[in-house]
């Protein structure tokens, strides 16, 4: 493991000597810190458990521990560990990395020894809310043990930005006292990268004339929808909502947190504005990131749907929006003797607009970037020829923002732009026979230029795998590439992935193209994300996003120890990286590109997103400059009373008529949990109003309250599904069958309100289609079930608390036996369900004489044997009992004529 840099090896000595909370700065080395403390803890000696890690993160930290020879690595618990051997496991010490439910589960039921835990590390603090199943961990733990320390760890600083307090409410959670802030400009953590700082090479692209036309169209369109939308809604007149925030990355996030509340009350045009946003954005980004042909696809393709749907989005028909349609169409083809076509007849407009077509002559206009990424490669290149002293040539890692412009960067480096740009064309818009003849003779042409070239860029000397193998490829290239536009499906997904050649190393290979470069490739890199380039130097491309592993470039960078990296897209946390990588390699050269469109909404969005986290830590460093901490805020004694599990107020006052107000001796109330509920934040609000919990496995309800109140909880989206596909009709048999008071609890959030009905659409009629008239129906067949609404899970568990007054305590054992597919019923019925059901279905029979009948018959047999006066005698109506009797006794053609007879 490389050594600590001087301010985290200060962060680590002031987190290790005081429990806190450490906030740094995005790309700053958080994960090593963890990584350090893991190390120093990975010892039989000690129990410590961390909270909140991914399965790939918790992978990306044993891999390390175990690079680094640790003997006594981490482990997981997982539900193959049986119940009988959790204890067993725990007692072993060490690291632990579990899930949120099953530490849970384990520290109520007393499986895990609380008392022996050294310590819990816990990631990502930023998400510590009161509510989440995290917070419920600490307070049991703080609860059953006040020696072990809580150490948290998060660079998210942007998201203490919200809220009242935040930083305060999730350190009070987390049962700490400091907090640690080490944003960049941190004098120790600025004056030591200083000293280390890589060669940085800033080349500022210039966006072409189209490009940037079709940037301001777009901004301007951008400005408009954002007026517009808060013309129709005055109440989203607030600074979040600025044309700057509209380009960042967690804008939709922003929006819909405004809009969430008042969703089912918005109009069309106002939702139609939220989604038209959605796509400007999009728009924004296929611009500088990806070529001017699926640009041109993703506009043509949203024209098309709106002629098609009749998606009237507004913006389409603006003077911006022509602007840009032109100039993005420029960028592709151009129509010559354009206006001599105008001056045709209309009757002739079908032939005009097919001698267009047949007329185009490609533009196929390069992206700017690609020249500049050409540029700084041959320098490379240059440079690697006189690289003695440097002790041979040096590796290259070219970084792109996803997956699509990695795939298209590979391509433009070893195809060349033409041959690249045309071969998307074809495949794009080479739907029309005729086009197709003249676009095949513009590709010959444009292939025997790139042939009488002598050097297509820096790949010419470097690149030449065998002749063969690349033609190979290409003929197989031709027709597959990423061309796939937005909502791809999954299978289109994984085709994209095969066409671009991506290369896991574990897999077979398809081409001879990618065996040559896999025969030549010395090393086994970690991430399966990467495109390879050249093989002598390594050079290949990585996306900063979409990985499946978070720590895939971190993996590549330890791995492949560049020394050169082009940045061919900006991102805040890379930058970063590379600046703590550099400075953990002293007298190690390090080169960083970093390509940027100036003046462009790319160079805004980075400088927007360093421009927040600033913001953000100053006020951090306000806060607790202000912030007053309590001395038992840590609960190491019993004074602190976050820990104590009574919700009643200190007012509540004393009923005196119980003699003399004396205090009653109460029993110790409990609720049996069904183990699937502990996902939610139920049970650790019900715990803290000093409510036990038994958390056991129910096939029939979630929460069984009393032994005969069985609830069954659903959220909105769960009941409209559970509606539908007819579980919750199960669910309420097996409810009504073994519980007198069968509760359905619906559990909606305030802050997203919703509506079960669209606006002023409440029909007369029973409609199997609206879900009002599935709710009506299912109280009209279990007429004993109850049916609760509960605005959030504090109002369910103080409603919990007020149905269990005065009721004796459920059973576990006698909870669990109960089955949906059990006959026993509990002893306190009598009656057999499957007879029972089917005397509910006869004709004449309902809930309220049901119960008389099974009390003075027998059996269905006997029922059968009774004569008309008898059954009238016993259902207490004669109407009732001679529909029964009718039932039973008619043949099928007496019950015809007397059907006849009646009309």
């Amino acid at each position: 493991m490389a050594a600590l840099l001087e301010h985290e090896s200060q962060v680590f000595l002031d987190l290790f000597h005081q429990d806190g909370l450490v906030i740094c700065a995005r790309g700053l080395g958080v994960d090593r810190l963890l990584l350090r403390f893991l190390r120093l803890y990975c010892e039989p000696a000690s129990l410590v458990l961390v909270l909140n890690t991914s399965p790939a993160e918790e992978e990306y930290f044993i891999d390390q521990l175990r690079s680094d020879g640790v003997a006594h690595l981490p482990r997981r618990v997982t539900n193959e560990i049986t119940n009988n051997t959790r204890y067993e496991f725990y007692t072993q010490g060490g690291v632990i990395f579990a899930t949120s439910r099953i530490l849970v589960v384990d520290f109520l039921t007393d499986r895990i020894p609380a008392n022996l835990i050294t310590g819990i590390l816990v990631y990502k603090a930023h998400r510590i809310i009161e509510s989440c199943q995290e917070a419920f961990i600490l307070r049991l733990y703080r609860q059953k043990n006040k020696q072990g320390f809580i150490k948290a760890f998060t660079d998210n600083a942007v998201a203490f930005n919200t809220g009242f307090c935040h930083v305060e409410r999730v350190m009070r959670n987390l049962f700490v006292r400091k907090l640690y802030l080490w944003p960049r400009f941190h004098i120790a953590v600025n004056s030591f990268l200083e000293k280390h700082k890589p060669e940085v090479v800033e080349i500022h692209v210039s966006l072409t004339p189209a490009m940037r036309a079709i940037q301001t169209s777009i901004l301007d369109i951008l400005n408009a929808c954002l007026r517009e939308l808060k013309r129709y809604n005055p109440a989203l007149e607030v600074e979040d909502l600025s044309l700057e925030n509209a380009i960042g990355k967690s804008f939709d996030k922003t929006i819909r947190h405004y809009l969430d509340p008042l969703w089912h009350q918005l109009g069309a045009k106002t939702k139609s504005l939220v989604q038209d946003l959605k796509i400007l954005r999009t728009l924004l980004l296929y611009l500088t990131q990806y070529d001017c042909v699926t640009f041109l696809n993703l506009l043509e393709s949203l024209k098309a749907s709106e002629k098609a749907f009749g998606e009237n989005s507004g913006w389409l028909f603006l003077d911006s929006s022509t602007s840009m349609f032109v100039n993005a169409r420029a960028r592709v083809y151009h129509l010559p003797d354009d206006k001599l076509h105008q001056k045709g007849k209309v009757s002739e407009k079908g032939d005009v607009k097919k001698d267009n077509e047949l007329r185009r002559e490609l533009v196929l206009e390069r992206n700017p970037k690609w020249e500049a990424l050409r540029e700084v490669l041959k320098e490379i290149e240059n440079e690697n020829k006189n690289s003695e002293d440097l002790g041979g040539p040096g590796q290259v890692l070219i970084c792109a923002s996803d997956d699509r412009a990695c795939a298209q960067l590979r391509e433009y480096i070893i195809a060349g732009p033409e041959a690249f740009l045309t071969r998307l064309y074809n495949k794009t818009f080479g739907k029309d026979e005729k086009a197709g003849e003249v676009w095949a003779k513009d590709r010959k042409a444009v292939k025997s230029k790139g042939n009488a070239r002598p050097d297509t860029g820096p790949q010419a000397k470097r690149a030449k795998l065998t002749a063969s193998a690349k033609q190979n490829t290409h003929r197989k290239q031709q027709d597959r590439t990423i061309i796939q536009m937005m909502g791809k499906t999954e299978e289109e997904k994984r085709e994209e992935l095969e066409v671009e050649d991506k290369k896991e190393l574990s897999s077979s290979q398809e081409s001879s193209f990618e065996e040559n470069i896999l025969e030549d490739f010395d090393v086994n890199l970690p991430s399966d994300c990467y495109y390879g380039i050249f093989k002598n130097p390594l050079t290949i491309i990585h996306p900063l996003q979409g990985c499946s592993d978070p720590y895939a470039l971190t993996r590549v960078l330890q791995e492949l120890e560049p020394r050169y990296v082009v940045l061919y897209d900006a991102e805040l946390t890379f930058v970063r990286q590379l600046e703590i990588y550099k400075a953990s390699r002293p007298g190690k050269p390090v080169r960083v590109y970093f390509l940027i469109y100036g003046g462009s909404t790319e160079e805004q969005r980075y400088l927007t997103a360093l421009r927040k986290e600033k913001e953000a830590f100053e006020k951090l460093i306000r806060e607790k400059a202000s912030m007053v901490i309590p001395e038992e805020r840590e609960g190491r004694d019993e004074t602190n009373l976050d820990l104590v599990r009574d919700a009643k107020p200190a007012s509540v006052s004393m009923d005196t008529r119980k003699a003399g107000g004396q205090e009653q001796q109460s029993v110790q109330q409990t609720i049996i949990v069904d183990m699937r509920e502990f996902r939610s934040e139920l049970p650790s609000l019900i715990h803290r109003r000093g409510i036990d919990i038994e958390p056991v496995t129910l096939e029939v309800g979630d929460y069984i309250l009393t032994p005969d109140i069985c609830v069954e909880r659903k959220s909105i989206s769960d009941l409209i599904g559970s509606l539908s596909n007819g579980r919750l009709y199960a669910q309420c048999i097996s409810m009504s069958r073994y519980y007198k008071r069968p509760i359905l609890l619906i559990e909606f959030d305030p802050n997203k309100s919703f509506s079960l009905i669209p606006r002023g659409s409440l029909h007369q009629e029973i409609s199997s289609n609206d879900i009002t008239s599935k709710i009506t129906l299912l109280t009209l067949h279990f007429p004993k079930l109850r049916i609760l609404w509960c605005p959030s899970p504090h109002a369910t568990a103080e409603l919990f608390e007020e149905l269990k007054q005065n009721y004796p305590q459920p059973d576990a054992e006698t909870a669990m036996a109960v089955t949906a597919d059990s006959e026993i019923l509990p002893e306190s019925d009598k009656y057999n369900p499957g007879p029972q059901d089917f005397l509910l279905k006869m004709p004449g029979i309902n809930a309220k004489n049901c119960r008389a009948i099974m009390n003075h018959v027998r059996s269905i047999a006997e029922l059968v044997a009774l004569p008309k006066d008898e059954l009238a005698k016993i259902l207490g109506n004669a109407a009732n009992a001679t529909q029964l009797f009718d039932f039973i006794h008619l043949t099928y053609g007496e019950a015809i004529s007397k059907g006849k007879a009646r009309r």
